[in-house]
């Protein structure tokens, strides 16, 4: 009878997993395609000539967007056929898991996507005789947009294919905390990633003989706005693969799934505020190409305080994962834990969006005025120091959840 039930179990996780890939996944793709669709029109509407070459970008730019809803409709239909093999409450949380990391991963890439998209048809109703360069500048930015969603898939693939089930009864909160972490960590990257690929193409409309320079600055920035994403792939890994047999149960689940929430949640501020102020990087260096030095330097410096959230989050969930806590029954333990990662996860989003807004206007008006490099450096970092004061209240309060209750 136990068996039976157990098996039940994990269907139902399969089958809830396969609805959260595919409904949250949805969401981000439909959003970026509307984007395109939305500048396409605009374009249309400024050169008609160039009608059908301006339809034709939009159609190529929707497919890659989509992208990332097609990852999550792959996970969702293995989902739905998964057997669960050993039949045990880890494979289901591992099923379960791998649905909300394609789901949420998903999300962001396919809105960051239609960011080049839709600039891509705008630059081409400008300079029509730009069309191949504007789409493999598209093509290559939509690409690295899809970057934490191919993470989020992998994510997917080893939670739904490895067998944990000889694991430690840790290991159900450890693969939920796992898939929420990568889930909710490649959001903000996604999106972020889409601004400097979006600001590329409108560019290199502007200025056509800096192709190559867009194009390699553009990777710059949306790298380093991948950062969060990857410290969310991390600690994936860390919860996945770290042994904590011989360790309570109750209340170290609660700090495991905690530690997921506190890395997913703040990397999501902290990939769109890096993508805000690489976009500012990628525009100014159109805008004035012999300011090159001067808009990398503050757009890096810009983008390293924006990935100070994520990296209170890294922290708060290296903590919940490595500290030893004593056997206990009390739930008030284990709910101060989880509320320890969700208090810096949530409190580190509006941070990190916060500093990208201020980096992406200095960044911007270096590459417009760039004699007030050094009075726009010192403002930026002034605005983002008591920006970032939210993020570490939260901090506070989740180091005081974790050492105090």
């Amino acid at each position: 009878m136990m068996s039976i039930e157990i098996e039940a179990w994990v269907r139902m996780a399969a089958f809830v997993g396969a609805g959260f890939s595919m409904g949250f996944g949805a969401i981000g793709a439909a959003i970026g395609e509307g984007f395109a669709a939305a500048k396409a029109n605009n374009a249309i509407s400024q050169n008609p000539t160039y009608s059908g070459d301006i339809v034709k970008m939009m159609l190529v730019g929707q497919a890659i967007a989509e992208t990332a809803a097609i990852f999550a409709l792959v996970i969702g239909v293995l989902l739905l056929f998964a057997t669960g093999g050993n039949a045990s409450m880890i494979t289901a949380a591992g099923l379960f898991g791998a649905g909300l990391s394609m789901g949420l991963g998903a999300i962001g890439s396919g809105v960051g996507s239609g960011f080049p998209a839709g600039e891509a048809c705008d630059g081409l109703a400008r300079q029509p005789a730009l069309s191949r360069t504007l789409t493999t500048t598209m093509l290559i930015g939509s690409a690295v947009s899809q970057t934490p969603a191919i993470f989020s898939m992998v994510i997917a693939f080893m939670l739904m294919f490895i067998n944990f089930s000889g694991g430690s009864p840790h290991m159900v909160a450890a693969l939920l905390g796992s898939g929420l972490c990568m889930g909710f960590g490649a959001i903000g990257s996604g999106i972020g990633s889409g601004f400097p690929a979006g600001q590329a193409c409108v560019g290199l409309a502007r200025q056509p003989a800096m192709g190559s320079r867009l194009t390699t600055n553009m990777l710059i920035g949306a790298a380093v706005s991948q950062t969060p994403a990857i410290f969310a792939m991390v600690v994936s890994f860390m919860l996945m693969f770290i042994s904590f047999a011989g360790t309570p149960v109750h209340p170290t689940s609660a700090a495991l799934l905690g530690a997921g929430l506190a890395t997913g949640l703040a990397a999501i501020g902290s990939g769109v505020g890096s993508g805000l102020a690489a976009g500012a990087g990628v525009e100014g260096w159109a805008r004035q190409p012999m300011a090159t030095g001067n808009v990398l330097v503050i757009m890096l410096v810009g983008q390293a305080v924006s990935q100070t959230p994520s990296i209170f989050g890294l922290l708060i969930s290296f903590i919940l994962i490595f500290k030893g806590y004593p056997s206990t029954e009390v739930f008030i333990v284990s709910t101060a834990l989880v509320s320890a990662g969700l208090c810096t996860g949530l409190g580190g989003i509006g941070s990190g969006v916060g500093n990208g807004q201020v980096a992406q206007t200095a960044v911007s008006w270096v590459g417009r005025n760039v004699e007030q490099e050094a009075l726009l450096m010192r403002t930026m970092l002034v605005g983002q120091a008591v920006s970032q004061s939210t993020a570490i209240y939260a901090m506070v309060i989740s180091l005081a959840l974790i050492f105090l209750v």
